[in-house]
């Protein structure tokens, strides 16, 4: 039976592990390495990568660090960051990368998303929209660490990727980003309404709790958290940790219909 997904996802930043809020003041928190590692331990059920400078920084992926963290992982591995070309994403599939995520590069080009889901399939294909609340209301998507605007509806672009074969929508909460609230239900709702495909949420949680609403509203759903997997108590010391199987478990039957 298909159940909801609990996610950790990972910033690097000159291959440095990091972790920001609201896509600013970020904190430097060691060797990514170190922590894909001990995820391996805890037997998380996949893990996000996201290269945030490659794109701001106009460059494409770096394929030696890639092809370390996917020699090390154990779990099914998700990277984004810097790619823009089909070839791109063949290479990094090569290297053993399980999904490949697009961003501004499927914004920009949209036909990309095309063409790599048609040499490899929808499955491997996520698209991640960074999102933000418009001042006088609705949402807006962001490019670039939330620094770009692109006047784009994140709903009318689900519906435009789910067309072209992605196979996979991520909602990167811009607003919510490290705050550890809370997800934003009625974000997820409209995303929820606007596609059929697997739906993935980042930004807010602060704890298992959360996750649990996240999946009790929404059923089989990806939970995705950075803080909650990075930082331990109210003074945010450093600690990779995720949720025993037990636990999880529990939670996922708690909340799970």
């Amino acid at each position: 039976m298909l159940r909801p997904r609990i996610i950790p996802c990972l910033l690097v930043r000159d291959k440095g592990l990091v972790k920001t809020t609201k896509f600013k003041d970020e904190r430097y928190l060691g060797d990514p390495m170190n922590a894909v590692r001990i995820f391996n331990e805890k037997e998380v059920d996949e893990l996000v990568i996201l290269d945030i400078d490659a794109t701001a920084e106009g460059r494409g992926p770096d394929f030696q660090m890639i092809e370390h963290w996917a020699e090390e992982c154990r779990m099914p591995l998700c990277y984004g960051g810097g790619i823009t070309t089909s070839e791109q994403a063949q290479r990094i599939f090569g290297l053993g990368v399980e999904k490949i995520a697009l961003s501004s590069g499927a914004i920009s080009n949209p036909q990309l998303v095309k063409e790599i889901a048609d040499k490899v399939g929808s499955q491997s294909v996520v698209i991640v929209l960074d999102v933000k609340k418009k001042l006088f209301g609705g949402y807006e998507v962001y490019t670039h660490n939330g620094k770009k605007s692109t006047g784009k509806s994140p709903f009318d672009l689900i519906a435009k990727f789910q067309e072209l074969g992605a196979g996979e929508i991520v909602i990167n909460n811009i607003d919510a980003d490290g705050e550890m609230k809370g997800y934003d239900m009625n974000l997820m709702e409209k995303a929820r309404n606007a596609t059929t495909l697997p739906l993935t949420a980042i930004g807010g949680a602060g704890s298992l709790d959360d996750i649990g609403a996240l999946i009790s509203k929404f059923g089989i759903i990806g939970a995705s958290a950075g803080s909650l997997f990075v930082y331990k108590g109210k003074l945010k010391a450093v600690l990779i940790n995720y949720p025993n199987f037990e636990d999880k478990d529990a939670l996922v039957k708690k909340y799970f219909n």
